[in-house]
């Protein structure tokens, strides 16, 4: 067996063991809905090199439409969670097709405008809540399990978290990733060989789209509420802080980096009143009032001391230690 299918394996066990050692369940699940958003994400910029800023507009719809189908609808819980995935990649084959016959800086503002006029259709929409989103949507039940429950639900979402990130593997180590990686290096000679590229970038957008529907229509069961701010630029810009600190083009990285985002978000406020009790400056009782600024001072001293993110830095120092030991 891989090495890294071993880690895997490993690291699943060891998230199927945290609740049981006192591990907060809705934190861990909101980690991993994160971690297979960045990763979704990760498979379209670190793999075949577009980078889109309109990811929000499929999380924001698959937890609406999730949500839609649960408290209006009345459907099962698979029903609405395989819609709002299936909602997900309808809306990424249309922006796929309007959007990847450009590249660069027009690709991304093209994702981005598209995005924002989806937004801006959510916070007048009646069936979304409008600022104040769905809320109450039911769990239900899946295969027999109770979802109201929490640790019913964490064990669902670490089946969905795990599934989701096996497909990314297998599809970056499976032939039609090897061509990603050869569109994103070289793109010119890849349409020399005869490659229909912009086919390639089509099922690759819809893909990375359709998981990351699959993550927001969990997370609105999660957190039982669908709103605006899955939605929003930020969270696009989210996406793109999380897997640049991990490391782009990396499998684990994103998941790293949705770890130390999520960790930030919720714990910065329990490190400012540690750091006060412990120094006695005053001016650590506010850091929790400012999260954005300490993940943007993160992100910066990662993007200047880690040009490849933590993990990529890592497996970059490996590599060139092998290659001394070789020469060696």
């Amino acid at each position: 067996m891989k090495p890294q299918v071993i880690a895997s394996l490993v690291a699943l066990a060891v998230i199927a063991a945290l609740p049981a050692v006192g591990g907060y369940p809705i934190f861990i699940m909101k980690v991993m809905c994160y971690a297979l958003f960045a990763c979704a994400f990760n498979l379209l910029l670190g793999y075949t090199g577009l980078l889109s800023f309109g990811h929000a507009a499929f999380v924001g719809l698959a937890g609406y439409m999730c949500g839609l189908a649960l408290t209006t609808w009345a459907w099962p819980t698979l029903g609405g969670l395989v819609f709002g995935t299936v909602c997900a990649a309808l809306l990424g084959l249309v922006f796929g097709i309007l959007s990847i016959r450009r590249s660069g800086i027009y690709f991304a503002m093209i994702t981005l405008a598209l995005a924002q006029m989806l937004f801006f259709y959510f916070l007048q929409a009646h069936f979304t809540g409008g600022e104040d989103g769905l809320q109450n949507i039911p769990r239900g039940s899946l295969f027999g399990l109770d979802l109201s429950k929490d640790i019913n639900l964490y064990y669902v979402v670490l089946v969905i978290f795990a599934a989701g990130y096996a497909l990314i593997w297998r599809t970056v180590h499976s032939p039609f990733g090897q061509a990603l990686k050869a569109i994103r290096e070289n793109e010119p000679r890849m349409v020399s060989l005869g490659y229909d590229v912009n086919r390639f970038k089509l099922l690759a957008f819809v893909l990375s789209a359709a998981l990351c529907g699959l993550a927001g229509a969990t997370k609105s069961l999660v957190f039982v509420s669908a709103t605006l701010s899955d939605a929003t630029w930020q969270m696009s810009g989210t996406l793109i802080l999380m897997t640049l600190i991990g490391g782009v083009g990396t499998l684990s990285g994103p998941v790293l980096g949705a770890i130390i985002y999520v960790a930030l978000e919720n714990k910065v406020g329990d490190l400012g009143r540690f750091l006060m009790q412990e120094t006695g400056i005053q001016w650590f009782r506010v850091l929790g009032e400012s999260v954005t600024i300490v993940i943007g001072l993160i992100f910066v001293i990662c993007v200047l001391a880690f040009r490849r993110g933590i993990v990529g830095e890592w497996l970059h120092w490996r590599q060139t230690r092998a290659a001394l030991k070789t020469q060696g």
